[in-house]
């Protein structure tokens, strides 16, 4: 007989999805509609900083509720705390630059060090950062904090080296594309180990999404293709739509598929 924490790891249900290119696809496309989406609400429907983040924090407050009350990895549910708190964690960082004056440079490195000390506290807590044994509400909030902190650091990071390194949103998004592209090499081709290089790519897909959003939604003076923030966001929502819908049939299809095996 299996010890009873075995047991209860083997039978209880993952709440986050599999590390897959499906993953990595929405996830990026769910980090760029957070940047052209926060600016949307801020700026062209006239709401400013401190009512839309008010407003888009509540709504996250709901949408996490409901991802909590799961129990289990549900699709729509994870992808839309996942948008949501793009865009929360957005905002955060905007905030502290717009509205309190706080240099990025400071901001890129708080976060830097928010985001280690919750990774401290969750690895002396649960002894693992891994995704892959997220099962209890406990490991789950640690993962929504280290989320909500790795959107507002790759925000400042990513403002920070287009705007005041005066880099630009292209080569920007090449920058810290490339970089991925060195983890990415290190994990499969040097056993960098897989915990690290994912919230490596975690981290950095953030500023590599935000930099495209804002080549795409921003004008032409200001260094973006000047397709705006409404079309950019309607173009990202529709594709992140689209992959949910196809997770989740395909989540539903295995399902079916083991319950055939297990029948016969």
């Amino acid at each position: 007989m299996l010890p009873r924490t075995t047991q209860y790891v083997e039978s209880a249900a993952n709440r986050v999805p599999d590390v897959t290119v499906d993953f990595w696809l929405i996830k990026l496309m769910a980090v760029t509609m957070g940047e052209t989406a926060a600016d949307y609400l801020a700026v062209n429907l006239g709401l400013g900083l401190t009512m839309t983040s008010l407003i888009m924090t509540g709504v996250l407050l709901v949408a996490l509720v409901f991802q909590f009350a799961q129990k289990r990895y549900i699709p729509w549910a994870y992808w839309l705390a996942v948008v949501l708190i793009s865009v929360v964690g957005t905002l955060v960082t905007d905030n502290l630059v717009d509205n309190f004056g706080v240099r990025l440079e400071t901001t890129t490195v708080a976060f830097s060090i928010v985001l280690a000390a919750t990774f401290a506290v969750w690895y002396a807590s649960e002894r693992t950062l891994s995704i892959h044994t997220i099962y209890t509400t406990k490991r789950e909030i640690f993962y929504w904090l280290a989320i909500l902190f790795t959107f507002s650091l790759g925000t400042a990071a990513g403002d920070l080296v287009a705007e005041t390194f005066s880099m630009g949103y292209l080569t920007t998004g090449l920058l810290f594309g490339g970089v991925i592209a060195l983890i990415a090499l290190a994990y499969y081709a040097f056993r960098l180990n897989g915990i690290l290089a994912f919230w490596l790519a975690y981290i950095l897909t953030r500023p590599l999404g935000a930099s495209f959003g804002d080549l795409l939604s921003q004008p032409l003076e200001y260094g973006g293709l000047g397709f705006g923030t409404t079309l950019t966001s309607l173009i990202f929502l529709g594709c992140i739509a689209a992959l949910v819908l196809y997770m989740s049939l395909k989540r539903n299809a295995g399902e079916i598929d083991d319950i055939l095996i297990e029948a016969e």
